[in-house]
């Protein structure tokens, strides 16, 4: 029978005194050699880790600059009067203009849209009953509702968009289809959800409703009726619980160009277009479009990259009509309100243009001579 590993090392020691010292030195040498090796392995090992954590950090670098110079750092922004609202005859051809004016919108990958009143006296909200102003006032606000209705993602407007008159012939409106707009079974980078009420573990994020089957655990604890848009871990697809980032609404436009959206304000006069910019470095290249304005063909893109733009479109009776109702605005000349004053269909045949045809023909001639160069780098 084979003696015990403990019996062999003992009966391996020698008798001898010279010889056990010697074989105590060598075992000594043989620790301190085993020792080094391990302190040797776990250095190689805390470098390695070192390295991959490096490479992995140069890594997200680089996608971070890569998706910057994919995304689009500018904004475009539009302002159209409520009062457009009040030439239809019925509330269905009300509702149509207003569908017009978003799908024009998110052709061309508008991220605002002001409504403002040219009387001067509209509300600043679209929550609740509309009560107030009459039908002229009316307008503003019908108009602000069924575009920010429009704009949300389906599976949120039950949500959001309780019954209300103003969207009673919601129907007739032809889908945005916009990149947010999508359907359970898609992965993607983003969605668009709202915080559930249901209650997740201590120290674990909240749930959000994203458009799936199944519910997307965030990583942060948010108020349940809060909108967010959330940066989908799709690596997480087939858990029970897919998880995600709670991300600035920008993210997917500044980061990758994806178009996610428009944001909607209400403006109580022409002149609060303008003050009411909800960007810090406020509105950096403005338009205003008139058919006495300069002919688009004779304009020329400023050598300067603008961050955020401004185009301004009057309605039945033009800008002038807005800028006598404004108090606030101490001119007489709109012109001087903008730094381009434009007509961008030179020549019409017919004596009027409608706002929803001045949005499409503005947007057009103004594509290659401002969308299509490279913009100033910034994420705001």
């Amino acid at each position: 029978m084979e003696a015990p590993m403990y019996a062999k090392k003992y009966s391996e020691r020698p008798t001898n005194p010279k010889e056990l010292i010697k074989w105590k030195n060598e075992k000594k040498a043989r620790k301190r050699k085993l020792k080094e090796e391990k302190l040797l392995a776990q250095m190689k090992k805390k470098k390695e880790e070192e390295q991959a954590e490096e490479t992995q950090n140069i890594k997200l670098v680089e996608e971070e600059q890569t998706q910057k110079t994919k995304g689009r750092p500018y904004t475009v922004s539009i302002a159209v009067p409520g009062s457009i609202l009040d030439n239809a005859l019925t509330p269905e051809l009300r509702t149509y203009l207003a569908g017009q004016i978003a799908r024009a919108a998110a052709v061309f990958n508008v991220d605002e849209i002001i409504v403002f009143d040219e009387s001067g006296y509209t509300e600043k909200s679209t929550d609740g009953e509309f009560k107030g102003i009459g039908k002229h006032g009316h307008g503003n606000v019908q108009l602000a509702r069924i575009l920010q209705y429009l704009e949300c993602p389906q599976y949120l407007r039950k949500v959001f968009f309780p019954q209300h008159k103003d969207l009673q012939y919601a129907g007739l409106l032809n889908p945005l289809y916009c990149p947010h707009h999508m359907r359970a079974e898609e992965q993607t980078p983003y969605r668009e959800g709202v915080v559930l009420n249901k209650p997740p573990k201590e120290g674990r994020g909240s749930f959000v409703n994203v458009g799936l089957l199944k519910d997307c655990q965030i990583d942060k604890h948010l108020k349940a009726g809060l909108r967010v848009t959330v940066k989908m871990d799709n690596s997480t697809w087939d858990r029970k619980n897919v998880k995600g980032v709670v991300v600035p609404p920008s993210q997917p436009r500044t980061h990758q160009g994806l178009y996610w959206g428009y944001t909607v304000r209400l403006a109580n006069s022409l002149g609060t277009v303008f003050e009411e910019c909800p960007y810090k470095e406020m509105y950096d290249l403005t338009i205003g479009t008139s058919d006495t304005g300069k002919s688009v063909d004779q304009f020329e893109a400023p050598t300067k990259e603008f961050r955020h733009m401004l185009i301004v479109f009057g309605g039945m009776h033009g800008l002038s009509a807005s800028l006598e109702c404004d108090e606030t605005l101490d001119m007489d000349d709109p012109s001087l309100l903008f730094q381009h004053y434009l007509n961008t269909c030179p020549g019409q045949g017919s004596s009027t243009i409608r706002t929803e045809e001045a949005i499409l023909i503005t947007m057009s001639a103004l594509r290659q001579k401002l969308f299509s160069r490279p913009k100033a780098n910034d994420d705001t």
